[in-house]
């Protein structure tokens, strides 16, 4: 679609601007060169390649011991943080104690194998927890560095349903600095890296769970989502991240705290490098709403209405989608046509082209009392008094400030008042109203995770609204499961985002399972 000579000047200024931060960026930061092309070492214990489905199964039938699970996990780990920093503080050693409990109730068992699968179905297998959601006993910082000393006390409601389902959690690992950037970096735990390429960004702000189970120091771990933080991380590291649709899976005891109408649009979930441990996760972290899903519901594929959208039609704030992701998405319609012998329709909204106005709109928009969301300058002044972005700038330059480049940018962003566009409201509202009628109960959409494969690390800062595709997801309250398609010529992640109506998170997660098949899913690093 062609440009106005409004956007066009825009894209000037856009183009100008980010072109001066990238500047001062290179001047100040340190560099990452000596990183290029290196990656995670190979997998060398076969118990590393087991699905936490199948890895509860052997161990409930004394095929494995918990404590030989956990301990493999632990050595992979031991491995791969040094290259990765996914995991910010483990639980080793009560993660030992706790698998041999583990083994000695299975052995103490009267009731048999079907019983424990129906009690505990996740009965001694490894979990990671992002580190902004409450594990007792562990950081509880949401990457901000005056939280550096602050402990949970309590589990999360997602963590403490995994726990009373039997999983073992070995620690928590990094997020995007208050949770609100495309990386996970912050000033209190660092960078974290990916295991394909460790100059390359992991994502965020779920970047620690994303890193770790791509580079197999995971079987299932757990991330939220309010602009793409679970299907970012999972596509930049291959593997798989569904975002449920809002409401279903519990939110209290994360931090930062949602306020504004943000608890619309956030939603935890499962990450996972097996496509069949999304479903009984998801159901174990929903608790009593998990009633809410069809997740019972047999799905036969053949009768799901399928559609592709390619782009967005071009937002002159995006980037457009690289050649080998619209290519790959490609390859996926022809597979579900020649598999399925379903005919999957291309379809175009001219309202997507908004995606990123919508998100930046509605992100801001106050509750239904009245009261806006809390602002970033206040959120990063914790738990003192709100920070000068400007200063803060000043600061970051002589390497005196305890925030990172992106969050000050997302203050100075802040500065600007802007009044809410009635033309953005109807455009979300048009698509809102779009998507129910194409999608009804019954129909996915299959949608690019992100525009390009993972970036350098810091890359983002200067493309910084190419979440769009990801983003305004979120804002409609769709479920979409993000799927890994293999690897591309530089053995970097593809991927693709399936999008169904809201409350039909099953639909998602059945085709997640036809496209593991269908393309291998997780590939080791």
């Amino acid at each position: 679609m062609a440009q106005s000579l409004g956007e066009m000047f825009l894209v000037v200024i856009f183009k100008a601007v980010t072109g001066f931060f990238y500047m001062v960026f290179r001047l100040f930061a340190p560099q990452r060169s000596h990183l290029v092309g290196k990656k995670v070492p190979p997998v060398s214990d076969p118990l590393l390649l087991v699905s936490a489905k199948q890895l509860a199964g052997k161990i409930r039938r004394k095929e494995v011991t918990s404590v030989e699970v956990v301990q493999a996990y632990i050595d992979r780990i031991q491995e791969v943080n040094p290259l990765l920093n996914a995991v910010v503080k483990d639980r080793f050693d009560a993660a030992l104690q706790e698998a041999a409990m583990v083994d000695k109730l299975i052995e103490e068992e009267t009731g048999g194998e079907e019983v424990l699968e129906d009690r505990l179905p996740l009965l001694g297998v490894p979990l990671s927890v992002k580190q902004s959601y409450a594990l007792q006993g562990m950081p509880y910082t949401g990457g901000l560095f005056s939280r550096k000393d602050v402990v949970a006390t309590v589990d999360a409601p997602p963590v403490a349903w995994l726990k009373r389902a039997g999983a073992i959690p070995m620690g928590v690992t990094n997020t995007a600095e208050l949770c609100m950037w495309s990386e996970s970096h912050n000033h209190l735990h660092g960078i974290t890296n990916n295991p394909y390429d460790l100059s390359r960004t992991a994502g965020g702000s779920s970047g620690g769970e994303g890193s770790l189970l791509g580079g197999a120091g995971a079987v299932i771990g757990v991330g939220s989502d309010i602009g793409g933080s679970i299907r970012i991380p999972s596509f930049f590291n291959g593997i798989f991240g569904h975002k449920p649709t809002p409401g279903v899976v519990n939110s209290e005891h994360q931090y930062p705290l949602t306020s504004g109408r943000h608890e619309e649009y956030i939603s935890i979930g499962p990450m996972c490098r097996y496509a069949e441990d999304l479903l009984p996760m998801l159901k174990i972290m929903a608790g009593p709403n998990a009633r809410m899903l069809n997740l019972d519901t047999k799905v036969d594929l053949k009768k799901v209405r399928f559609f592709t959208i390619p782009h967005d039609g071009g937002c002159f704030l995006v980037n457009p989608v690289s050649k080998e992701l619209v290519d790959v998405q490609k390859k996926v319609v022809e597979r579900l046509e020649e598999d399925l012998g379903v005919k999957v329709e291309e379809v175009h909204f001219p309202e997507l082209r908004h995606s990123i106005q919508i998100w930046l709109t509605y992100m801001g928009l106050p509750d239904n009392n009245g009261k806006a969301p809390e602002p970033f300058v206040t959120l990063m002044g914790e738990p003192g008094r709100p920070v000068k972005p400007i200063w803060e700038l000043l600061k970051w330059m002589c390497g005196r400030s305890s925030h990172t480049f992106a969050v000050i940018g997302l203050a100075l962003m802040e500065m600007k008042n802007s009044k809410v566009s009635p033309f953005i409201i109807e455009q979300k509202e048009k698509l809102q109203k779009a998507m129910e009628e194409l999608l009804g109960s019954d129909g996915v959409f299959l949608y690019p995770t992100h525009t390009r494969v993972a970036p350098i690390t810091h890359h983002p800062l200067f493309r910084p609204f190419d979440f769009a595709y990801t983003g305004v997801i979120n804002i409609l309250g769709l479920p979409a499961t993000q799927c890994p398609l293999g690897l591309n010529e530089e053995g970097l992640p593809l991927g693709v985002q399936v999008v169904a109506g809201k409350l039909q998170d099953h639909l998602t997660l059945e085709v997640a399972q036809y496209l593991e098949k269908a393309f291998g899913g997780w590939k080791e690093p």
